[in-house]
């Protein structure tokens, strides 16, 4: 079994907010990476949607944002994602990261459990336990980045979801001034700034993860008690 989280301690008092879809002053980057894989999401059911307090602060951050960049804009990558879905894209980034490596995922070793070790650091166990769920089945987790006006997502310096330490928000520090990396680092930073004015507290392994009222946000900003618990979507 996978080690929990530092956050998994922090009780939840469920607030009982619903999902909602996001909206349309809300770019949506579609089509949506992992229906386009066939993720069990259920008829009808959409990964675009969070609960209603994260929404309002979504929007915030995105008008902070445009204060300081008024052609960019926020680009949602992955909202809500229930359960089902979470043990898909974690079996599937392990498979990934075995074959990028010549690896055979249905084996077991020492390569494979450092697989298996690696993808944990960014994908959460699929928990049906109640006190512990992912942060992204509370709807209160969004994976986003900055895009242009015509929603062009802006180059980061690494993609949504890579494995690896390119992925820690403060990968590119200290790049030297005036070097592509030192914008890719700007952005991040920029990203971060607005998520976290707005409310947000971001992943500490990923440049792309924020959230609010999760137990994960809870233990970032030492909040008592996380707001949010696993929700099922609505078809």
């Amino acid at each position: 079994m996978p080690p929990l989280r530092p956050w998994s301690p922090v009780p939840i008092a469920e607030a009982g907010e619903p999902l909602e879809d996001l909206p349309a002053t809300l770019w949506r980057l579609e089509p949506h990476p992992y229906q386009a894989l066939g993720a069990p999401y259920g008829a009808g059911a959409s990964p675009f949607r969070l609960r209603r307090g994260v929404i309002a602060r979504l929007k915030k951050a995105q008008g902070l944002l445009q204060q300081q960049q008024p052609h960019w804009r926020l680009a949602i990558f992955d909202a809500w994602r229930p359960l089902a879905v979470q043990a898909f894209m974690v079996r599937h980034a392990f498979r990934e990261v075995c074959r990028e490596r010549c690896l055979d995922p249905e084996a077991i070793g020492p390569a494979q459990a450092a697989v298996a070790a690696e993808v944990d650091r960014f994908w959460a166990p699929p928990s049906p336990d109640p006190a512990t769920p992912p942060p992204h089945s509370t709807g209160a987790a969004v994976d986003l980045t900055l895009a242009e006006a015509d929603g062009r997502p802006l180059a980061m310096g690494g993609e949504i979801d890579a494995i690896g330490a390119i992925s820690h928000p403060d990968h590119y520090a200290g790049s030297s001034p005036g070097s592509e990396a030192a914008d890719w680092h700007a952005r991040r930073r920029l990203l971060a700034a607005v998520m976290g004015t707005a409310g947000f507290a971001q992943h500490p392994n990923e440049w792309w993860h924020f959230s609010h009222g999760d137990q994960l946000w809870a233990w970032r900003c030492q909040e008592p008690l996380a707001l949010y618990g696993a929700v099922a979507g609505e078809g």
